[in-house]
């Protein structure tokens, strides 16, 4: 018995004794390695991005910098994210598993693998599944937190923009050709006030006209006194530096069914409208002209009341009881209800998806069936479709964009310097493993 008892006793120091190493090693493993104000970077948070950044440097054949060199780039890029998630926590910024599954979908996507494939291949590469879903979301909080930050911090003035345009437009004009068509309204040679003001009028006529669709041949050949009338006022491909001065001041960078003028020459008031453009990326967009109106479910007014009351209204229209635009104008709860409904010329694409889905598949002038939308229940008229040339407005986005770009960068070092300063940082020196 004796013999039996020195054993466990022997046995529970043993097993005692590799508890408490194994705990040790635990302790080293996730100690303090930095405190960043409220928060803590752990060594083991240091040590799984340097493996990371190692595994793949390895695969992608790349050199990296000394082990210190890279301990510290990757200490200094966990404080920051530490820094900025505390400060997201306190905006209030959340990433939601919905918004963070999408944001994985698109990464998938983005290596031609579906999500179950992408999954196979983050923990074939030996990373948890879970450990990087929760990175993912840690990058998309602080990307919105950054964004939120010095976002107010960027002005970009109108002059700004249109300098970089002129720039942009100088190292293109030269390729551009424009195809214009040309009508002019004469005035006699030796004409007094009232006859220059009535061709004035009639040339204002004419530019309504054009503006509202009418057939520019058609109108050249009846209304023009130029010597191109009878081929419906075309003047064919012409740059810039091919066209009188009063036009290419006017016409330069415009889109294709720019309509300009009345310009006033010593023979009339010349009318100029671009046909077309070539020799510059020229950028359509599909437009649609609609109606609808809006009815919000509340807790007086349930789902199923709200579209059938829009139905009611539906029935009235097709019976001739009542239009569109009166019945927007009495019940519809959106902005546009004073307008009868009316949403004007737009992009569907900036609708929502239900109401964009809906407008995809009507023909004009046809009524849409109640429908559902993340605002509330419509029914849609739709009155027009059309292709208008956005490139100028894509080009003047394009320009804010790489001003903003430009700045972004430098502002964004900026505050997070100025986040860090702020900050209470201390960085635990590193002990050496004498092993």
């Amino acid at each position: 018995m004796k013999n039996i008892l020195n054993s466990v006793i022997i046995a529970s120091i043993i097993i005692a004794s590799s508890l408490q190493l194994i705990q040790a090693k635990e302790e080293e493993l996730d100690k303090v390695s930095a405190i960043v104000n409220s928060g803590v970077v752990l060594e083991s948070e240091i040590q799984n991005l340097l493996k990371n950044i190692k595994e793949q440097a390895k695969k992608n054949n790349q050199a990296l910098p000394s082990d210190k060199a890279l301990r510290t780039q990757v200490m200094d890029k966990l404080i920051n994210d530490s820094l900025i998630l505390q400060l997201g926590e306190r905006m209030g910024v959340q990433v939601s598993d919905a918004q963070l599954d999408q944001a994985i979908s698109k990464i998938a996507k983005e290596n031609n693998l579906s999500i179950s494939q992408f999954h196979l291949a983050i923990i074939k590469d030996g990373n948890n599944w879970e450990n990087y879903r929760e990175n993912i979301r840690t990058e998309l909080i602080s990307s919105e937190v950054r964004r939120n930050s010095v976002r107010r911090r960027i002005y970009i003035s109108p002059q700004e923009v249109t300098n970089l345009l002129d720039l942009m437009k100088e190292q293109t004009t030269n390729d551009v050709e424009y195809h214009i068509g040309h009508i002019l309204i004469e005035f006699p040679s030796d004409a007094d006030q009232a006859a220059m003001t009535a061709s004035k009028v009639r040339a204002d006529k004419v530019i309504a006209l054009l503006n509202s669709g009418a057939n520019f041949t058609k109108i050249a050949i009846t209304a023009s006194g130029g010597a191109n009338a009878l081929k419906g006022g075309d003047l064919g491909w012409k740059n810039i530096n091919e066209m009188p001065t009063l036009f290419s001041e006017l016409i330069d960078g415009k889109d294709k069914g720019t309509v300009v003028g009345p310009i006033r020459t010593g023979l009339g008031f010349s009318i100029v409208k671009v046909l077309a453009v070539r020799g510059r990326k020229v950028i359509e967009v599909k437009e649609v002209k609609a109606s609808h109106i809006l009815i919000k479910p509340s807790v007086i007014l349930s789902e199923a009341k709200a579209e059938e009351q829009l139905q009611g209204f539906l029935d009235k229209i097709n019976a001739g009881k009542a239009t569109f635009a009166e019945l927007a104008k009495e019940y519809s709860e959106g902005p546009t209800s004073v307008r009868g409904g009316d949403l004007g010329w737009a992009d569907p694409k900036s609708y929502d998806p239900a109401f964009k889905e809906a407008l995809a598949n009507m023909k004009i002038g046809e009524y849409h069936k109640p429908f559902r939308s993340s605002f509330g229940w419509h029914i849609i008229y739709l009155e027009n479709r059309r292709i208008v040339d956005a490139t100028s407005k894509m080009n003047k986005n394009r320009a804010y964009q790489i001003l903003h770009n430009r700045k972004f960068g430098v502002e964004s070092a900026r505050w997070l310097k100025e986040t860090r300063d702020e900050a209470y940082i201390e960085i635990f020196k590193q002990e050496q493993n004498n092993d």
